[in-house]
């Protein structure tokens, strides 16, 4: 059977150990330290947290990373949820609006866990949006280290040259300060308006549109398809699905 990866929890830290689980359902109840058999496991050395063998106790870890025991990758346990909506336009990326108008939550359908959105979609922006109760996860995801790719695909009006693309991609100065390095590609063009791929590593209010308009090409509408290698796929529009840990892993 396949061993199952346990998170305790103690003064806050998360300890990990890894057990050959003998029943068929897994134990998920929490407990104040490790047990014996769990630390002669980690201590003996048969433990590895992405390719490293862990020999101390107190290693702390969230589905992002590989855990194998005796070479055998180990499951998570299913403590936390994560899902990918196809965000529509025309809802907002909150828990609540005070003007009545559609939330992300709303949309998710059957799921009793109350889960958050990890960033925001303006309310005119559609695409991909992670929601999870993995306060820690979604802070990593956010957070400036982590460099976290970002794909959006944006209508803008008229044709940006190959110089505009290029401005963009090596920086410009947007409120005081200048835009990291980023990838952009046309996708396609017509005589009125054209398909713009652009990548990012950081996560500036409504970045997108402002550096498309300081090159003098107006976004008319915009959709997030990827974060990371993690896409959209063929999920429909106002559709989600639930994330294996695996997937989740794609994002970094």
């Amino acid at each position: 059977m396949k061993p199952a990866l346990k998170k305790l929890e103690n003064d806050g830290r998360i300890w990990v150990a890894a057990e050959q689980e003998k029943e068929t359902k897994p134990r998920t109840e929490k407990k104040e330290a490790l047990s014996p058999r769990a630390e002669e496991i980690i201590a003996a050395g048969r433990v590895t947290v992405d390719g490293v063998t862990v020999t101390q106790m107190g290693v702390r870890v969230d589905a992002t990373h590989r855990v194998t025991l005796d070479g055998k990758e180990v499951a998570p346990a299913e403590t936390f949820e994560y899902y990918l909506l196809n965000k529509p336009a025309g809802c907002v990326t909150t828990l609540s609006d005070p003007q009545g108008r559609p939330t992300v939550i709303s949309l998710l359908k059957g799921v009793t866990t109350r889960v958050f959105p990890v960033g925001r979609l303006d309310f005119d922006t559609e695409g991909a949006l992670l929601l999870t109760n993995d306060g820690e996860l979604a802070q990593k995801i956010q957070h400036p280290s982590q460099h976290t790719r970002k794909t959006y695909h944006a209508r803008v009006k008229g044709c940006p040259s190959p110089g505009a693309l290029r401005r963009l991609e090596q920086g410009i100065v947007l409120d005081n300060r200048r835009t990291a390095p980023a990838s952009l590609r046309l996708l396609q063009k017509n005589r009125h308006s054209s398909l713009v791929e652009i990548i990012l590593h950081e996560g500036r209010k409504r970045q997108v549109k402002k550096m498309l308009a300081a090159v003098d090409h107006p976004v008319v509408s915009l959709k997030r398809t990827a974060y990371g290698s993690l896409t959209l796929g063929d999920l429909p529009v106002g559709s989600f699905r639930k994330l294996t840990w695996l997937e989740v892993k794609k994002i970094f």
